[in-house]
């Protein structure tokens, strides 16, 4: 599933081919994906359009008049393409440029989304969501209080998007190893010092995904048709049985919420 490092990557490649640029229209082959695709997508038409932003995995693009906000899904990717280029199966939704490029959406599990609002800031998707990681108010005091109480696993509170968005399973994975923290702790144990480990993690380990292009694990490839790199550097994620990085013993696995969940079982004591 592509998580906040691929959508932001993805936001960066597509960028210079629509900032600035005309939509002339949107073509939609599928309409049935995680939700029906918004009905005034198909009527966007001669809108320009002013900016790209991401909040969580969400890709927002801004026009004029209003915003059509993108969800990758479980295997939905997006690409630069010319109007000649062939029409895929799972080739379900355009985005028609007037500079003679089409961003084409893809997705074969149709998971993802293509919706609209004319009001970002009261938009229903976004209402309950938590602060962005790599923002000033993802900090080790908001943290520490917001974990005040809960018994929940660390890793759950942590991939939660009430609490901070964007930490999805493989970046809560690695980010608890390189911090010594068992994915099953209560989260209400942590300690101001753990707290504040964490979030120096997170944005430590979102930020080289980001620098890296994003995990490469399944179907995620940059908007270019590159794969990212960050997979060649994951400690744990998916090494089980493979020797820690850090002291040689076996990784192990564990289901947590229905996630797989990797962990050094010396390293990180319960």
């Amino acid at each position: 599933m592509p998580e906040l490092p691929e959508v932001e990557t993805t936001k960066n490649g597509i960028s210079p081919y629509l900032e600035g640029f005309i939509i002339e229209k949107i073509v939609v082959r599928q309409p049935k994906l995680r939700w029906m695709v918004s009905e005034e997508l198909k009527q966007i038409t001669q809108q320009k359009v002013t900016g790209l932003s991401r909040r969580a995995k969400y890709l927002i693009i801004h026009t004029e008049q209003c915003y059509i906000i993108g969800h990758l899904g479980m295997s939905g990717s997006l690409r630069i393409v010319s109007p000649q280029d062939t029409v895929d199966k799972h080739d379900h939704l355009d985005i028609v440029m007037n500079n003679g490029k089409i961003l084409r959406y893809n997705d074969p599990r149709r998971f993802g989304a293509w919706l609209w609002t004319d009001n970002l800031e009261e938009f229903h998707l976004f209402l309950k969501l938590g602060p962005e990681p790599l923002s000033e108010e993802f900090n080790a005091d908001y943290l520490w209080k917001k974990s005040r109480k809960k018994q929940t696993a660390l890793k759950t509170f942590l991939m939660d998007n009430a609490v901070v968005v964007g930490v999805g399973n493989i970046y809560a994975n690695e980010t608890l190893f390189l911090c010594g923290l068992h994915p099953e702790k209560a989260a209400g144990s942590l300690t101001k010092a753990q707290c504040s480990q964490l979030v120096e993690q997170v944005k430590q380990v979102l930020t080289t995904a980001i620098q890296q292009g994003g995990t490469t694990l399944k179907d995620f490839l940059q908007p270019d048709g590159r794969p990212g790199y960050f997979s060649q550097k994951l400690l744990v994620y998916g090494n089980k049985d493979k020797p820690c990085p850090k002291c040689g013993t076996k990784v192990e696995s564990l289901m947590i919420g229905q996630r797989n969940s990797f962990y050094c079982p010396k390293c990180q004591k319960k």
